[in-house]
C-alpha cells in the first residue's frame, strides 16, 4: 500500500464503518431515466431507498412512482433543466416511499448522453439522514485530528507517513507536507528512530495495540533540548480486516518526566540520607567511620569516591586546614563501583601526600567550600589526580565529572570528601553538590567524635602503660609471663594493672590489680597504688598486712575504690601467700593434677575501709602454674560469671605449653571483640 492508498488528505481520515466502505455505509443508490422520464435503470440500493423492486420501477414515469403530488410540478421542471442545459443538480428533495411514508433523500442528479446522442437523466441518491450523519462524523473526525491538542500520525504498511496532524507538525517541528511518503528515519534523525520503526512493526504484524511507550530525543523544533514522548500504536484494519497501516498518538511528557525524576532523585536522596545515618559513624574508629562515608555515596552518588582529611587533624594540631599553600593530607579510605583504573590512581589508605595550591582537593579544604568540574577536560585532571600518572590513568578510566566537598565538623575543616564519575554518563550537578555536603557534613561529625576519642583513649593507654612494668624480670625458681589490653572504649581505659616485684631471699610478689573507674584519672590512681604496693612489699610484710596499709592508702583517693591480689612466691617452701581485696580468685594448675579456682577468703574492696584481710598459703611445687587475672578477662553482658569462671579452668587445664602461648590462648580464647574494659594477665611457673 502507499501513501495514497489512504482516503483523504493530511488532517482528515476516511473512517470504515463496520468493516465496510463509505458508499456501502452511505448506500448511495442509482436511477437513470430517459428523456421521457421512464425508468430504464434501478439498482439494487434504489430498491433499499424507495422500496419498489427493479420490475416495480422499470419502465415507469419516475415523477409518478417516487415523487407526491405536492412535489411533482418542481420535480418535472428540475429534470427539464437538467436534460436542457446539461447543468447538474444537488440537494435535498422529499420523495414517495412505497410504504405510503415521505422521506428526504440527499440526490445528485446529471445528464448523460449514450453513443447515438440520446439523452439521460443520471440520479445519484442517498438518505439524507444517514448523509447527515456520516457528515457529522467526517467533521467531527476531521475536527478531532486536526484540533487535537496530541500529536496524531497515520503510517502505511510501509512505514511511511500518511497523515500528520498540526500537533504532530508542532512537535516535530517539520510541516505536515513534508512528512508525506517517509519514514521516521528520514525525518527525525534526533530520536530512536530504528526503535521506534520496530515497535510500529511489531504492532503491525501482532495487531496487539502498545500504550504509552517512552521515547527520548531531540527533534527540529526544540533541537538544543532532549524530550520525552508518550506513544501509543494500534493497528489500522479496513473491510474483511485488511491491515491498512499503523496509526500513533504522541504525547510531550518531557515536563512529568522532568518533575517524576526529580521527585524520585528527591526520594532517592533522602534515602541515601537515611542510609548514610544508619550506617556513618557506628563505631569510633576514623578509618572505620571514613570507609562507611565511602561505602554509602558508591555507587548511590559516585562511582568513585575517597576520603582524605589532613594529617595535623588527625594528630590534634591546629588549625586545620591552612589559608593557602600546598596542604598534608592522610588517605583513609577509597570505594569504586566495580573493577576501574580510576580506583589506583587514588591514594591508598594509610597513605600521606602533599598536595600543592593548584590542586583542586586543596582548593576545596583551603575555601571550606565545594569544588566542582561538571564536565572534565584533559586540562582538569593534572589538578584531579595525585600524580601524571594517576592523570593518565583516570583518562582511560573515561573520568568526565569530578565534585569536591569539605569536610567540616564544629567550624573546622578536617578534609575533603572526593568524587568522581566514569560509568554513571550524567555529570555532577548542583542536586548532588547539596546531598554530597549533606553527607560529608554529617560523616565529618562522626569523624572528629572519632579523632578525640582516640586522642583521649590514646593519652589513657599511654599513661596506662607507662605506668606499667615492662618486661617481667628473670626470677630465680620462678617464669614470669604477662599481658596488658587496653579497653576499646577511651573512657574504660586506665584502671587494671599487674607486677612483678622481686623480694629478698629470691621471693617474689606477683600482683594483679583493678581500679574501679576509668579514663586518665584511674590510670593515675593505678600508677599510685602500684608505687605503694611495690613500697609495702619491700617491707617484707605479709599479703594481708600489705593489703591493710593499700586500703587505707585507698581511702584518700578521691572516692577510687581498687581490687587487688597480692601473692608472694617462695621457692625454698615451695608455696604462695596470698590475700585477695574483693578480687576475683587465682587459678592454680597443678603439674600433675587438674586445673582449680584458688578458695580464698574474698576481702572488701581497697578504699572501702575497715575490712579484715587473711593470708591464705597455697602448695606451689615445681611445674605448678599460678594465673592472676582482672574481670575484663571473663565477664561478659550475656554470660554468668561462674560460666565463664568454668571456661577459663578449662582453657588453662588442656593449656600445658609455653606461657606466652598460654597468655595468647587466653586472650584469643575469651577476649570478645570491642571489649568494654581492661585486662591484666599474670601467669607464674614455678621452675624449682
Amino acid at each position: 500500500m502507499t501513501a495514497g492508498s489512504f482516503p483523504g488528505t493530511a488532517g482528515r481520515v476516511g473512517m470504515p464503518l463496520d468493516g465496510k466502505g463509505l458508499l456501502d455505509v452511505l448506500g448511495v443508490a442509482a436511477v437513470v431515466v430517459d428523456a421521457r422520464g421512464r425508468i430504464v435503470l434501478w439498482s439494487p440500493q434504489a430498491e433499499a431507498l424507495f422500496g419498489f423492486r427493479a420490475e416495480e420501477a422499470l419502465g415507469q414515469y419516475v415523477a409518478r412512482l417516487i415523487v407526491g403530488d405536492d412535489h411533482r410540478e418542481e420535480a418535472v421542471r428540475l429534470f427539464g433543466e437538467v436534460l436542457a442545459a446539461g447543468t447538474t443538480w444537488a440537494g435535498t428533495f422529499p420523495v414517495r416511499h412505497k410504504d405510503g411514508s415521505t422521506r428526504r433523500v440527499e440526490f445528485r442528479n446529471m445528464r448523460l448522453t449514450d453513443d447515438l446522442g440520446g439523452l439521460y437523466a443520471l440520479g445519484i441518491a442517498a438518505d439524507h439522514s444517514v448523509v447527515e450523519r456520516v457528515e457529522a462524523e467526517l467533521a467531527l473526525s476531521d475536527r478531532l485530528v486536526s484540533q487535537s491538542p496530541i500529536g496524531l500520525a497515520v503510517f502505511d504498511t510501509a512505514l511511511r507517513f500518511v497523515l500528520v496532524n498540526p500537533a504532530l507538525e508542532r512537535i516535530n517541528g517539520i510541516p505536515a507536507a513534508l512528512h508525506a511518503g517517509r519514514r521516521i528515519s528520514d525525518m527525525l534523525p534526533g530520536i530512536d528512530a530504528p526503535g521506534m520503526e520496530e515497535v510500529l512493526r511489531t504492532v503491525l504484524a501482532t495487531g496487539e495495540p502498545l500504550l504509552d511507550h517512552s521515547t527520548v530525543g531531540r527533534t527540529p523544533a526544540d533541537p538544543g533540548r532532549d524530550h520525552v514522548w508518550s506513544v501509543s500504536c494500534y493497528r489500522l484494519e479496513g473491510g474483511e480486516g485488511r491491515v491498512l497501516g499503523v496509526a500513533a498518538s504522541v504525547i510531550d511528557v518531557t515536563e512529568r518526566h522532568r518533575a517524576d525524576a526529580e521527585a524520585d532523585r528527591s526520594r532517592r536522596r533522602l534515602a541515601l540520607i537515611a542510609d548514610a545515618s544508619a550506617r556513618v559513624g557506628t563505631t569510633l574508629e576514623v578509618e572505620r567511620t571514613a570507609d562507611e562515608l565511602a561505602s554509602v555515596v558508591v555507587p548511590a552518588l559516585a562511582d568513585v569516591a575517597a576520603v582524605d582529611v589532613l594529617d595535623s587533624v588527625l594528630s590534634l594540631r591546629r588549625p586545620g586546614a591552612p589559608d593557602e599553600g600546598p596542604a598534608l593530607f592522610r588517605a583513609l579510605a577509597v570505594k569504586a563501583a566495580g573493577r576501574t583504573e580510576a580506583l589506583p590512581a587514588a591514594d591508598p589508605p594509610g597513605s600521606v601526600a602533599m598536595y600543592g595550591a593548584d590542586r583542586l582537593v586543596t582548593r576545596c579544604v583551603h575555601t571550606g567550600l565545594p569544588v566542582l568540574v561538571e564536565r572534565v577536560g584533559p586540562g582538569d585532571l593534572p589538578r584531579i589526580a595525585r600524580s601524571p600518572e594517576a592523570a593518565e590513568m583516570l583518562a582511560r578510566a573515561g573520568v568526565h565529572s569530578y565534585l569536591a566537598v569539605p569536610l567540616i565538623a564544629r567550624g573546622e575543616v578536617l578534609g575533603a570528601l572526593d568524587l568522581k564519575r566514569d560509568r554513571n554518563a550524567l555529570p555532577f550537578d548542583g542536586d548532588d553538590v547539596l546531598l554530597a555536603t549533606e553527607l560529608a557534613a554529617r560523616a565529618a561529625v562522626s569523624i572528629d567524635n572519632a579523632r578525640w576519642y582516640q586522642s583521649v583513649r590514646n593519652s589513657a593507654v599511654t599513661l596506662q602503660r607507662s605506668l606499667l612494668p615492662g618486661a617481667p624480670p628473670a626470677r630465680a625458681g620462678l617464669e614470669v609471663a604477662a599481658r596488658y589490653q587496653p579497653a576499646q572504649a577511651s573512657s574504660e581505659v586506665g584502671g587494671d594493672w599487674y607486677d612483678v616485684i622481686p623480694l629478698p631471699d629470691d621471693k617474689t610478689a606477683l600482683v594483679v590489680g583493678d581500679v574501679m573507674g576509668s579514663g586518665i584519672d584511674a590510670a593515675a590512681t593505678m600508677g599510685r597504688l602500684r608505687t605503694a604496693t611495690c613500697a609495702f612489699a619491700d617491707l617484707d610484710l605479709s599479703p594481708a598486712q600489705v593489703l591493710r596499709h593499700l586500703d587505707r592508702i585507698t581511702e584518700g583517693l578521691e572516692h577510687y575504690i581498687a581490687t587487688c591480689l597480692f601473692a608472694v612466691h617462695d621457692p625454698a617452701r615451695e608455696r604462695c601467700r596470698i590475700a585477695n581485696a574483693g578480687h576475683l580468685p587465682p587459678v592454680r594448675v597443678p603439674v600433675d593434677g587438674p586445673a582449680e579456682l584458688v578458695r580464698l577468703s574474698t576481702g572488701v574492696p581497697l578504699g572501702v575501709g575497715g575490712g579484715t584481710f587473711r593470708t591464705a598459703r597455697v602448695p606451689f611445687r615445681p611445674g605448678d602454674r599460678l594465673v592472676l587475672y582482672t574481670d575484663g578477662l571473663i565477664e561478659t553482658r550475656d554470660e554468668a560469671i561462674d560460666e565463664r569462671l568454668a571456661l577459663l579452668v578449662g582453657l588453662l587445664d588442656e593449656a600445658r605449653g609455653p606461657l606466652e602461648e598460654t597468655c595468647d590462648l587466653l586472650l584469643k580464647a575469651l577476649r570478645r571483640p570491642g571489649a568494654p574494659d581492661d585486662v591484666a594477665l599474670l601467669i607464674a611457673r614455678s621452675t624449682g
